[in-house]
């Protein structure tokens, strides 16, 4: 391949791309270790992008539901070699979380817990419109979070080894929870 007139290959000694793979701590997991080298000129122009998508996930019962696959299918697709993927739940009785995602012990702990300081007592709130879950699942929302940000090199989110993203339904009944996916970056 001829290269156009003042571009020369890049070697690894005038690269300006930073290299994660000495940084084993935040190595995504065995999984999602497939990452994208993009081709290095010496010359480099990163043109700054973005994409967003929602995700509907149903939910048939109150608790931690791992959408981490679906994020990271989304992800793949678009392609982004660094940045920062935003994950928002667009609801007040929902939540998310970044959790152990190995052991499901760790989940029914994280649920027994919510449901212990938060419980569906009827006689301890006046918001009940929706029946006896309706204001603990607000407190549960509150007390976690709607939005995540997670940073995204070689193309991975830059996830722990025995992380995954979870929705955290608090109502017991049904629901199509919508996701917003939006990332940014080169």
């Amino acid at each position: 391949m001829v290269e156009p007139a003042g571009i020369e290959p890049a070697s690894e000694a005038n690269s300006d791309r930073p290299n994660y793979d000495h940084v084993p701590d935040i190595a995504a997991p065995p999984r999602f270790r497939q990452r994208r080298e993009p081709e290095r000129l010496a010359i480099r122009c990163s043109v700054m992008r973005q994409a967003s998508t929602t995700l509907s996930v149903r939910t048939t019962h109150q608790g931690l539901i791992e959408i981490t696959d679906r994020v990271m299918r989304w992800l793949d697709g678009e392609a982004f070699d660094e940045g920062l993927l935003t994950i928002f739940c667009r609801h007040t009785s929902a939540s998310l979380l970044i959790q152990e995602n190995a052991a499901p012990a760790a989940r029914r702990d994280l649920e027994a817990y919510f449901a212990r300081i938060a419980p569906e007592d009827p006689r301890a709130y006046a918001h009940d419109d929706e029946g006896p879950d309706d204001m603990p699942a607000h407190l549960r929302a509150a007390l976690t979070q709607t939005s995540l940000s997670v940073p995204i090199f070689g193309g991975v989110p830059v996830l722990g080894t025995w992380q995954g993203i979870y929705l955290f339904e608090h109502r017991r009944r049904p629901h199509v929870r919508e996701i917003a996916l939006h990332v940014i970056g080169t």
